[in-house]
């Protein structure tokens, strides 16, 4: 065990360089020290029952996090009227928090404003007052507006997801939810150290991008990757708004999360900061995703539609999608042939200083030329300070 304490330790330093680093980048880095995979899972398992890091899959890929040491306990209030989830999900997050009960919704405001909790999990059906309601108001008080939200709910999750998202939520949970899943939701949103956690800001970057690029180049046929793009995006963004374009891209990115998640297919999916996802895997499964999605978004269009003022009867086939006062957004999969890879791959390695041995990670303005889409409407930025989204001609200079 002392053998294992002593690689636990160098393992925490490689996610600490990081604060978050994926399990197949640890994996070469262990290697390369000369740590066995054995090794690696038992200072991993060490590490997250000490509490020193937490781990969650996210777009496929399974990523570690340092977490703070705790000054003092979070505070997290449960607002569920079943007693017995109620003490399932206080069981679920264990003892590291504060765990507050509420069971009735119109007590919920009151305590929020009194005890100011770090995170409040949500139940959807509430006696008194509904979860989308009391979520609506915490997000629009500008004293407790911070305040991490988490739906949980046993209804549809077509239209309430999205609607969780349109009234602030930070993250919708399906019942029956998955006990690890909640508590390392929390233990990320509370204690993950550095830039805030955020599930659409955390799905794989330029650089894990850049790896899976790489790797689908090593990969036979069978092995696919492409681009879904969020058609007439900008034109919906313009319509509409920053806030609603930013819901549309939180709602994709948690499908496509869960999507994967409950496949289990292995699928990657990351975020090219515009409005396209990266998507990669076998042929079958990747059609599976891009099937699934485009089913749930079309599922919820007109729903999102009749938020922005459409009447039903205005949002017929025809009109939906010829009509020039109906925005004409949909999801499209766009497969980049490993031939068309390789060539702008080289394109951009002869651009790269001489004498650079490796490709590194790629830019943005890189990842859009290879996915062959350099011509941008729609620029996302994140940080810690969130989530911002430009619209424009200038979008495209934006990324440089």
């Amino acid at each position: 065990m002392d053998e294992f304490h002593d690689f636990s330790e160098e393992i925490l330093s490689l996610i600490n360089d990081k604060q978050q680093i994926s399990y197949s980048e640890l994996k070469d880095s262990a290697f390369s020290r000369g740590i066995s995979l054995e090794q690696l899972d038992a200072s991993l398992r060490e590490l997250e029952n000490t509490k020193a890091i937490a781990s969650r899959s996210n777009g496929g890929i399974m990523t570690y996090y340092i977490l703070e040491e705790d000054k003092q306990l979070r505070k997290v209030l449960i607002v569920e009227d079943d007693k017995n989830i109620n003490k399932l999900m206080a069981l679920s997050l264990g003892k590291g928090f504060e765990i507050m009960q509420v069971y009735d919704g119109g007590e919920a405001i009151g305590v929020v404003k009194e005890k100011r909790p770090d995170l409040v999990i949500l139940d959807l059906m509430l006696p008194h007052m509904d979860g989308q309601e009391i979520c609506n108001i915490i997000k629009s008080d500008k004293d407790i507006k911070d305040t991490t939200v988490i739906l949980v709910s046993a209804m549809d999750p077509t239209n309430n997801r999205f609607t969780a998202f349109r009234n602030g939520a930070d993250y919708y949970i399906k019942k029956p939810f998955d006990p690890i899943e909640l508590r390392n939701l929390v233990t990320l949103f509370l204690k993950k150290k550095g830039k805030r956690f955020d599930p659409l800001i955390d799905l794989p970057d330029e650089d894990r991008i850049s790896r899976e690029i790489e790797h689908s180049l090593k990969e036979g046929e069978q092995y696919v990757i492409g681009t879904i793009k969020i058609d007439n995006f900008g034109e919906y963004a313009r319509r509409f708004g920053e806030k609603s374009a930013i819901v549309i891209l939180r709602l994709i990115s948690q499908l496509l999360q869960d999507l994967i998640k409950n496949s289990g297919n292995g699928v990657f999916v990351g975020f090219l900061n515009s409005n396209q996802f990266v998507v990669a895997g076998m042929q079958q499964n990747v059609n599976d995703v891009i099937s699934g999605i485009q089913s749930e978004f079309g599922a919820v269009l007109n729903f999102i539609l009749q938020d922005e003022g459409y009447r039903q009867m205005d949002l017929n086939v025809d009109s939906l999608f010829e009509s020039k006062e109906v925005p004409k957004i949909s999801l499209v999969y766009n497969e980049i042939g490993k031939n068309d890879l390789k060539k702008r791959r080289s394109e951009i390695l002869e651009s790269k200083t001489e004498g650079q041995g490796d490709i590194g990670t790629y830019t943005y303005e890189e990842l859009q030329k290879l996915f062959g889409s350099s011509d941008l409407d729609v620029i996302i930025t994140r940080d810690s300070n969130g989530v911002r989204l430009q619209v424009g001609k200038n979008a495209s200079e934006a990324n440089r």
